[in-house]
């Protein structure tokens, strides 16, 4: 595909999703399947636009004086990926797969758009109104610094599985990637992020994958587990396992001692954890599916650690999944509040005296996390917090609370929000 049938099914994509409020996964692959003649790179050069126009959406908008799928795209262009305005309009005037040539009022926008430093907060930090003031509650006056941040590209982390390898090991069978250690956590690895029409490398292919060697796994989840502190030979039940990452970082460290148990709310998202705990060589692990009705029958007061992995927002991850924070709503919102009350109280039950129970969300918004917290230690009598981590690393990133707070802008991670909280015996 020549540059003009690219820009003008990236416009495409861009007006499915906005007038059809699909999320950007199922825009992309239904596009996909109508456009057979794609190669592997024209899909990367489509997705990669898509992405970073919802990434900055607002911000693109401001400078052009338009917010729409064909103004923002264009601005990505110009603003973003700094092609020439000459390479634009050559692209845009094309026949017949161009979406038409610019216009006066978007030349004069190139070449004179409006300056971000007299915009709103908002539209600097690339996020909705309605969010200001939940986000000047934690940020303050950086807000707009955190937004942009939460509005870059992500680079691809990974976790070595230590019951299959080490990070030397993991390293050097990484290299063809360009892997490279971290100094948060000596089992976290990271591949930078790449050009927004390259093709990423594919982790899969490493032979090593398949034999459990690594995951694909944010830093900020990464510490976030890490949080559990000292899980070697103790009973730890992963209330809100998903898909099963944490549940295998917590495995990792259990060395395959003591018991851990995986249960989730909706069987479809453990259909994963069983397969990959195989390949990952954990032989500790129960599945509990809410099939069963009693499926933590028995568990109640005898749980040395409960993670909760609580169902959120999203807002921490905003730089992978950039098309929620347009579909984010108050409403969707409350109702996650709602959710983390319910596994707060529920996870309560199954600490035993002495016991932790550790609360994670990938959100930077205080109504999913310090309020949270506030709301069922009012409501809950037994339980107090407890430092997060005693990383040296970390420790300078705890609340006064001792809540530990990540974001790409202070820690390069995703947004994370942990705290412990620890049964009085």
């Amino acid at each position: 595909m020549r540059d003009a049938g690219r820009l003008g099914a990236a416009i495409d994509v861009l007006t499915e999703i906005e007038t059809r409020h699909r999320p950007v996964r199922l825009a992309l692959k239904a596009w996909g399947e109508g456009a057979r003649y794609a190669g592997a790179k024209d899909r990367a050069w489509v997705s990669g636009l898509v992405l970073d126009v919802l990434r900055r959406r607002r911000s693109l908008a401001w400078r052009m004086g338009e917010e729409t799928p064909r103004a923002t795209a264009l601005a990505a262009l110009r603003f973003l990926w700094d092609w020439p305005q000459a390479r634009i309009a050559e692209a845009a005037a094309e026949e017949p797969h161009g979406p038409g040539a610019l216009t006066e009022a978007e030349l004069a926008a190139f070449a004179n758009p409006r300056p971000l430093a007299q915009a709103p907060d908002a539209v600097r930090g690339d996020y909705p109104d309605w969010l200001d003031a939940s986000l000047a509650r934690v940020f303050g006056g950086d807000r707009a610094a955190e937004g942009q941040a939460l509005s870059e590209r992500a680079p691809v982390d990974l976790r070595v599985n230590l019951l299959k390898t080490d990070p030397a090991r993991a390293l050097k069978a990484l290299a063809p990637l360009l892997a490279e250690a971290t100094d948060a956590l000596p089992t976290a690895l990271r591949m930078p992020a790449l050009d927004p029409t390259a093709r990423s490398g594919a982790v899969e292919a490493i032979p090593q994958f398949s034999k459990g060697w690594f995951e694909v796994q944010d830093l900020g989840s990464q510490i976030a587990a890490s949080c559990a502190g000292e899980v070697k030979g103790k009973q730890v039940l992963d209330l809100c396992a998903g898909g099963g990452g944490k549940t295998l970082a917590l495995a990792s460290d259990m060395g395959n001692t003591g018991q851990i148990y995986a249960y989730d709310s909706d069987a479809r998202r453990l259909a994963d954890t069983i397969r990959r705990a195989d390949r990952a060589g954990v032989r500790n692990l129960q599945v509990r599916s809410p099939i069963n009705p009693d499926a933590l029958k028995g568990l109640e007061g005898r749980m040395e650690v409960v993670f909760i992995d609580a169902p959120c927002s999203g807002t921490g991850s905003w730089r992978r999944h950039p098309d929620t924070k347009w579909r984010l709503t108050p409403e969707t919102l409350e109702r996650r509040l709602a959710d983390q009350d319910q596994v707060l109280d529920s996870g309560a039950d199954y600490v035993k005296p002495g016991g932790r129970m550790v609360y994670v969300t990938c959100s930077v918004l205080p109504e999913e996390n310090e309020d949270r917290v506030a709301a069922f230690l009012g409501r809950r009598e037994g339980f107090t917090v407890a430092p997060t981590t005693d990383d040296p690393k970390l420790v300078g990133r705890l609340s006064p609370e001792g809540y530990l707070r990540l974001s790409p802008r202070t820690s390069g991670t995703d947004g994370f929000f942990v705290a412990v909280l620890v049964r009085t015996p």
